[in-house]
């Protein structure tokens, strides 16, 4: 997928920045930032808004180190999210990912450009800086002879430092957009070890995994209306097989009469929703993990700053 890596990056030719991705809802920003990091570190779903917080994908590559700053999609603040505080939460997130970046992807869906995609251009060149136009999805597109008409379209009165049509979800054309990518960044060393894929930490990517299954089998019923929470995270190492994960979590609904949605009939959903994250976690972790959920109701919590603030939303 991407070139193999030198463990020891010569400073004076070896690059090394901070890479915004960014556009509007279920685009496949982060499918990209899988793609390129070589591992799941930002969850996905069919779902818009299954990205809910900034987070940094490491991409270590030969001759240099992308930082991708995965974001919630950017949107206008209108209709169904207007009054909602998660989505200014969100919004924010989105925002403030390209200040102090050293360029910027735009990432839309192959043969659509609407006007969110329009605003997520303007936030980007506004910020004044180097934007890459990745057209995702190309897979998905049956007549290949529409794809020029559509990228003179989006360009017609755009600036764009460089144009890339791809499939992140295939990993075709990552090499050319990574070689691009390296171009713009400053000459440095990296910033982080060459086996670290994420800044953030195995509590939080635990209940990350825990709410894309919520996503994945509850998405239509529940959208939005679910968030989690790791009440515990510990190793233990007395098991003989090696060390155990043991994990608690707690899903959080807004309404008593969504619990039972959760649970499903004999507990059947919750468990298939614990099966399902706890071998994405053994994956993800490279261990046995244990693992226990439970669903528990706040009122209002997703139209609450403070109770979003309490549950990890920046």
């Amino acid at each position: 997928m991407t070139p193999e890596h030198d463990p020891n990056p010569d400073p004076s030719s070896h690059r090394s920045g901070s890479v915004a991705v960014v556009g509007r809802p279920n685009v496949g920003k982060s499918t990209l930032v899988n793609a390129l990091v070589g591992a799941k570190v930002s969850i996905v779903s069919s779902r818009p808004q299954t990205t809910r917080h900034r987070l940094l994908g490491i991409a270590t590559v030969d001759g240099g180190q992308i930082l991708l700053v995965d974001t919630p999609g950017l949107h206008r603040e209108q209709g169904k999210f207007k009054a909602s505080a998660m989505s200014r939460v969100m919004n924010r997130a989105a925002r403030s990912a390209v200040d102090d970046v050293d360029a910027a992807l735009l990432v839309v869906e192959a043969g659509r450009w609407d006007e969110e995609d329009s605003h997520a251009y303007r936030v980007l060149h506004d910020a004044g800086i180097p934007v890459l136009l990745v057209v995702n999805k190309v897979d998905r597109i049956k007549d290949k002879s529409t794809l020029l008409p559509f990228l003179a379209q989006v360009c017609d009165g755009r600036e764009f430092a460089a144009v890339h049509p791809l499939s992140a979800l295939k990993r075709k054309g990552l090499e050319a957009l990574v070689a691009d990518i390296l171009a713009r960044l400053p000459h440095a060393p990296p910033a982080y070890e060459e086996d670290e894929i994420t800044d953030r930490s195995q509590r939080f990517l635990a209940g990350e995994l825990v709410r894309e299954q919520l996503m994945r089998q509850l998405g239509d019923e529940l959208p939005y209306a679910a968030t989690v929470e790791i009440e515990r995270f510990a190793v233990d190492s007395t098991q003989k097989q090696g060390p155990l994960l043991r994990i608690g979590a707690v899903i959080w609904v807004e309404r008593e009469g969504q619990k039972p949605i959760v649970i499903g009939k004999g507990g059947a959903r919750l468990r298939d929703i614990g099966s399902k994250a706890r071998q994405q976690m053994e994956r993800l972790f490279g261990c046995k993990v244990f693992l226990e959920t439970w669903v528990r109701v706040r009122e209002g919590w997703s139209d609450d700053e403070s109770a979003l603030k309490a549950f990890g939303y920046e």
